[in-house]
């Protein structure tokens, strides 16, 4: 199985407002320097990240942080927005939501009770909800910052959870324990079908109610798409095997958009666990917005974690049948979208109505033809030769004192493309100048709807960024 098909097991934490969700995960994901700074996806305020201990990376899952939306006059809205809601209303049913959510998804579940406040009857609720899951529950006793709250932490066996893991995310106290028990219960990753690996594997994410089983339907409709259903080979997904004009490929299982019953009903408004675990085994994703709406925070969220999973991805906006149009339309929308998503400017854009099969005959193709790009290993002839008449156009600057001279550059990898440039001091490349290089690269190559990576390294490969 290659690693880019390895789906990271997921890990959520759950548990009633203010015992500490958020600051146990900014600590379980904090010690990882993001790989991009300063965007949707990789900022504080994310509900998701990746997290690495004794050489095991797993994705952690804030479940307080994925609110349910609900709809108002046709329009579907956060809702912490509504002005109608109330700190106690639904209190309750949101924890609940938690806990199904959990159940349902993740590999992991850390179940998060304050030692502060003590036992309370929303912690009991939960508790009754996880006790009759075969998942591995791992019951925190979060701010127990003394000997007395460590204490304090004895009184949540009466959960019937096992034993108690005193922590204090604040402080930091205990979370390498926890991590320790973490691991420990993390599964092994399936093993793919051999035959399987040179299919090109599509994941199709999104915000609720964006038409992704509509588009997945459209899909396969098509007349090139010859379909066949085979079980996959992750938990209760069900991957969807088809062959276009010869071509192998795997629709992988995002959001239960195949699947029926009260799950996929109850549960597709928290499709972000879905989502992760897709992007982790497809070669290309596709991230489908609404028209009539917009991009949102959640798109870029999305968008910004596909970035840094190093995944390829086109922007497919859906339901274009709904816009009203004139020549202009789709060059203003086109604008505003590139504006709100800056740092997918690389990002090929379809505008595709699901329901009318607009354009949907687009879609593979173009996917077809981003993993073939990304596939690409240039010589590093040709790339020494693109760096020096990169240097001869903008020579770099001197940067904190330090003047940097490049020796010579080749690609290390292609998932994603990966390219180290030997330098004198690594310390001297300016992250404008690291923008430039990768532009020139951009240019020369078409490495379209694929991120790709520049490390620096110093000249006795030690040093480096």
């Amino acid at each position: 199985m290659t690693n880019r098909h390895k789906p990271k097991p997921i890990v959520a934490l759950v548990g009633r407002p203010n015992v500490g969700k958020s600051t146990l995960f900014n600590r379980l994901i904090g010690r990882r320097q993001a790989i991009v700074e300063d965007l949707p996806g990789t900022t504080r305020d994310r509900l998701y990240g990746d997290a690495e201990w004794a050489g095991k990376s797993f994705v952690v899952v804030d479940t307080g942080g994925i609110e349910p939306l609900k709809e108002r006059g046709g329009k579907v809205i956060s809702a912490s927005y509504d002005p109608l809601a109330s700190a106690s209303k639904g209190f309750v049913a949101e924890i609940r939501s938690q806990a199904e959510l959990a159940i349902e998804e993740a590999d992991v579940i850390v179940f998060l009770v304050d030692t502060k406040e003590g036992l309370t009857a929303a912690d009991e609720e939960v508790a009754a909800m996880l006790r009759g899951t075969d998942k591995p529950v791992i019951l925190t006793a979060n701010k127990a910052d003394n000997a007395e709250r460590r204490m304090n932490a004895l009184e949540f066996y009466a959960l019937g959870l096992g034993d108690p893991y005193p922590i204090s995310a604040y402080h930091g106290t205990g979370t390498g324990d926890l991590l320790d028990v973490i691991v420990e219960h993390l599964p092994e990753t399936p093993e793919e079908d051999e035959e399987d690996e040179e299919a090109l594997r599509i994941a199709i994410v999104g915000r609720p109610n964006v038409g992704k089983s509509s588009l997945l339907n459209a899909l396969l409709g098509q007349e090139r798409a010859i379909v066949s259903d085979i079980a996959g080979t992750t938990r209760d997904a069900v991957d969807t095997h088809l062959t276009w004009d010869g071509q192998k490929v795997i629709l992988v299982d995002s959001a239960g958009i195949r699947r029926r019953g009260r799950i996929e009903r109850g549960v597709e408004k928290y499709s972000v666990m879905r989502a992760l675990r897709a992007i982790g085994r497809s070669d290309v994703v596709l991230l489908v917005l609404d028209a009539t709406e917009g991009v949102t925070a959640q798109d870029a969220h999305i968008g910004g974690y596909i970035l840094e999973e190093g995944r390829s991805l086109i922007i497919v906006v859906n339901k274009w049948d709904a816009i009203e149009k004139d020549t202009h339309t789709m060059a203003e929308y086109n604008r505003k979208l590139r504006e709100e998503l800056k740092f997918l400017d690389y990002v090929p854009v379809l505008y595709v109505s699901a329901l009318t099969r607009q354009r949907v005959n687009q879609i593979i193709p173009a996917a077809l033809r981003v993993k073939e790009q990304r596939e690409m290993r240039i010589p590093t002839g040709e790339l020494n030769r693109l760096l020096q008449d990169a240097i001869a156009a903008n020579p770099p600057k001197a940067f904190k004192g330090r003047q940097a001279r490049f020796y010579y550059v080749t690609q290390a990898s292609n998932d994603p493309p990966t390219f180290v440039f030997f330098v004198n001091d690594p310390r001297a490349v300016h992250f404008t100048y690291e923008r430039y290089l990768e532009n020139r690269l951009r240019e020369r190559f078409p490495f379209e709807g694929t991120p790709i990576r520049l490390k620096f390294r110093g000249k006795d490969r030690k040093k480096g960024r």
